[in-house]
Parts: C-alpha cells; sequence; structure tokens
C-alpha cells in the first residue's frame, strides 16, 4: 500500500476545515474516498456529518473500533502553504486533518488486508464544539456494531516524529465552557451615579472567579479558570449596560468540577447582590475527562515498544479537553499523542505538522490492530 496518497489526502482535507456539525463537504470527501475502495466487506452509514464505517472480519469474536475527529476551528490560517484553508476564517488547527488521513490510511490497509476481528471506524464531527462524541454515542449509529475496545490519537506539537506519549488512567481533563452576562443600567459618563456599570462588574467578576482555583479547590488538585474573552460596552463615554465573559474551566477530577461550578455561581451571585444587576450563567458544553484504562493502555505500550519503530514515552495528564472521554466512559479504551514536531502548537494560526509523522501513525496503527485482532 503506497503512503503517498494519504498526504496528499491530509493536504485536500486541510484545504476544506468546517466547524461542527457542518462538516458537509469533508464528509463528501470522506464518501467519495471509501465508495473508491473494494465493497465487499464495507460497510458505511452516516449520521449527521459523520461517518462510522465497518470492516467485516473473517472469523470476529470481538469488535475493535478507532475513532477520529472530522471538524476545524475558526481560525484564520496564516501558514505559507500552497495548500492553506480556501475556508476564510477556518482552519485544521487542531490536526484533525492528519487525524483523517491515518485513519483512512489504516482503514484502507484492512479493506485490502482483512483480520480476524471486526473493525469500526468513526468519523466523528464537532469534537471543538458543541461536541459530537456524546450523542453519536446515544444514537443509533453504533447499533449492532458497539465495540469492545476503542482508541484514537491526538497529534502532539512537542513531541518528535516517531514518538507516542501516553499515559494510564487520566490523561486529559474534565472541561466545561463557561459564559456569562451581565445587565446593569447604562448612561451618561458623566453620571455614573445613575447607573450600574457592567464593565466594572465584569473586571470585579474576573478578579473574583481567579479566588475560586486558589482557595476552593485542593492543593493537591488542580483546576484552571480562564476568562478568554470580554465583551462590554458601546464607545467610550457611555456607561456600559451589558458585558459578556466567556471562557473555560477544566479540573483533573469530576468532584472538582462540581465544586468549582458550584463557586462560580456563587461569586456570580454575590456581583450581582453587589452591583445590583441581573447575572445569568451558562456552563455551555461539558466534555468528560479522558481516562485510558489502565491493563489496555499498558499492553499498547509494552507492545509498541518492542514491536514497532515508535518510541513510547510516558506523559503526564494534561488540561487538554477532547470528547473522546465519553467513547470511553462507555468503552474500555485509550488516547495517546503522536509526535509532529511543530514550532507552532495546537489552535495556533501557523501550526505546521511534520508530515511524516502521517506514516508512523498509520504503520504503528496497523501493527496494533494486527495483534489484537488475529488469533
Amino acid at each position: 500500500m503506497s503512503l503517498y496518497p494519504f498526504v496528499q489526502i491530509r493536504r485536500d482535507l486541510h484545504q476544506i476545515p468546517e466547524l461542527g456539525f457542518q462538516e458537509f463537504k469533508t464528509q463528501g470527501y470522506l464518501l467519495n474516498y471509501l465508495h473508491g475502495l473494494p465493497q465487499d466487506r464495507l460497510e458505511i452509514r452516516t449520521w449527521e456529518t459523520g461517518l462510522v464505517v465497518k470492516i467485516q472480519g473473517r472469523a470476529p469474536s470481538q469488535t475493535i473500533a478507532y475513532r477520529t475527529d472530522i471538524d476545524g476551528l475558526p481560525i484564520t490560517e496564516e501558514t505559507d502553504l500552497e495548500f492553506k484553508s480556501q475556508h476564510l476564517g477556518n482552519m485544521h488547527a487542531c490536526g484533525h486533518d492528519f487525524h483523517m488521513s491515518i485513519a483512512l490510511g489504516v482503514l484502507t490497509y484492512f479493506v485490502e488486508n482483512p483480520i480476524d476481528d471486526h473493525l469500526v471506524f468513526i468519523f466523528q464531527p464537532a469534537e471543538e464544539g458543541p461536541g459530537g462524541a456524546e450523542p453519536m454515542l446515544n444514537s443509533d449509529c453504533l447499533s449492532g456494531w458497539h465495540p469492545d475496545l476503542i482508541f484514537a490519537l491526538h497529534i502532539a506539537p512537542e513531541y518528535p516524529v516517531g514518538t507516542i506519549a501516553i499515559k494510564p488512567g487520566l490523561l486529559f481533563a474534565n472541561t466545561s465552557e463557561l459564559f456569562i452576562d451581565l445587565k446593569g443600567k447604562g448612561g451618561h459618563a458623566a453620571y455614573p451615579h445613575h447607573t450600574n456599570d457592567m464593565v466594572v462588574a465584569a473586571c470585579s467578576l474576573v478578579t473574583q472567579l481567579q479566588t475560586i482555583v486558589a482557595r476552593n479547590v485542593d492543593p493537591l488538585d488542580s483546576a484552571v479558570i480562564t476568562i478568554g474573552k470580554i465583551a462590554g460596552g458601546t464607545v467610550q463615554n457611555i456607561i456600559a449596560e451589558t458585558a459578556r465573559l466567556e471562557g473555560t474551566i477544566r479540573t483533573l477530577s469530576e468532584e472538582s468540577m462540581v465544586k468549582v461550578k458550584e463557586r462560580v455561581q456563587a461569586v456570580v451571585n454575590g456581583i450581582s447582590t453587589g452591583f445590583q444587576c441581573e447575572a445569568d450563567i451558562d456552563f455551555g458544553a461539558m466534555y468528560h475527562q479522558v481516562y485510558n484504562q489502565h491493563e489496555l493502555t499498558e499492553e499498547f505500550m509494552e507492545y509498541m515498544e518492542k514491536h514497532s519503530d515508535l518510541t513510547v514515552v510516558e506523559c503526564k495528564e494534561a488540561m487538554t479537553g477532547e470528547d473522546f472521554g465519553y467513547m470511553l466512559k462507555e468503552i474500555p479504551g485509550f488516547m495517546f499523542w503522536l509526535g509532529v514536531e511543530s514550532d507552532f502548537g495546537l489552535h495556533h494560526s501557523r501550526l505546521l505538522p511534520n508530515e511524516a509523522a502521517i506514516e508512523k501513525g498509520i504503520n504503528g496503527i496497523i501493527k496494533y490492530i494486527q495483534y489484537k485482532g488475529n488469533r
């Protein structure tokens, strides 16, 4: 099997990044490729803008699943690539173009070289938001194809090509979006005593939110509250009637997530009382932690160290969010980082992953699936 087409596939997909549940061109591209493969062992189902593909095993006793995400981010690309994004304002800045090309490479190999067990490939939309894993898992798209084992990868710019980084147990954090709307009374800048200034309220709120992690979370645990965007007011000489804060909460334990949200609500209630304003909270989408099943992860690490040309590194947990955690909550499995050695990190407008990682990823996954799926 030639690996060159999958580099080109990555470049094709890189040009058409689409946001969550809007991946119409991406789905069409994937379907067009899949329909060009031998169909005798292949079954294809669509779900929303995603896909589920089954390869019939020769003598199945289990179903092994591999998941890839397919959406892009609302980021304007700032690379000089000849194949840069053609969708202004959108970019594959999290490597999902890599993820898809690797998945197609593995899928193609096993269409041509079937193994004993069934294989299911999940092309999941909306990982970046609002979250496609949980509704996809709860739909009927996997009816009769429910996996016994599932795994996935995510590119890692900080690791060199040829490296897998992984750990048993917690890998990625629990995450929750955070949106807070404040509404007071606007007015002339010369008469502040007749108003309730929501810019001042918002600034006070940001400061108070930062005390939650410092004073309400166990110092031996970890949590993050980040406010990434504040919008308020209209012009310089009008006191702002409204303000909006947008941010994220990340914790390494489910218990801390519950506690942090309770404290956020309490702090916002205090701002509402203190500044005599209305305050509404929307916690938005929440992603369950990515927790790697110990036995399967340790087995994968040992096998890849001995039987692949990849270097296996045991990493630390990260505050990264990934909705693959919902799948791991229901199905035994794991996720790992794949090194792509880029100077710019994930979600950066100049992310430049090394395409040599595509071949490494395809070959490594093929070896592991052959090991798990043949008896």
